[in-house]
């Protein structure tokens, strides 16, 4: 599951490595906060796509990875977008979790480095080639 809200340009990038990595094997889920997002993701090559609260509550349970930037476990993040019910249900999700430490709230990582966006997701593209050879 690849979670993203606003424009959807951060989902959209990773599917887009992931198709290009993986190819059509691995089955990908876009939800987005708003039809905007998950549409920007569907285009990108996501296999399914859903929109909002409810999509992304429902199927946060149902899946095995979620892929998103680190404000989808923050309440109120992306300027609202993100609701507490959201947020509760990725970080409860017993779901491996691979987070992009990128976010316009007032949070500061230590410990990180600023590493542009397409250095990140060729990093996550990595996580889940690793998780496919575990699996």
């Amino acid at each position: 599951m690849i979670m993203d809200g606003q424009g959807g340009g951060i989902g959209a990038t990773i599917i887009k490595g992931l198709r290009e990595s993986v190819g059509h094997d691995l089955e990908i889920l876009a939800l987005g906060t708003n039809s905007v997002a998950t549409s920007r993701m569907m285009k990108a090559g996501a296999n399914r796509g859903g929109t909002g609260e409810n999509a992304i509550v429902r199927t946060s349970r149902e899946v095995d990875v979620i892929v998103g930037p680190l404000a989808i476990i923050m309440a109120n993040a992306m300027m609202g977008e993100v609701t507490p019910r959201m947020a509760e249900a990725v970080s409860s999700s017993r779901a491996q979790k691979v987070l992009i430490p990128l976010t316009q709230e007032k949070v500061r990582l230590v410990g990180i480095s600023a590493e542009p966006l397409p250095h990140l997701v060729s990093q996550v593209i990595g996580i889940i080639e690793e998780m496919g050879k575990d699996v």
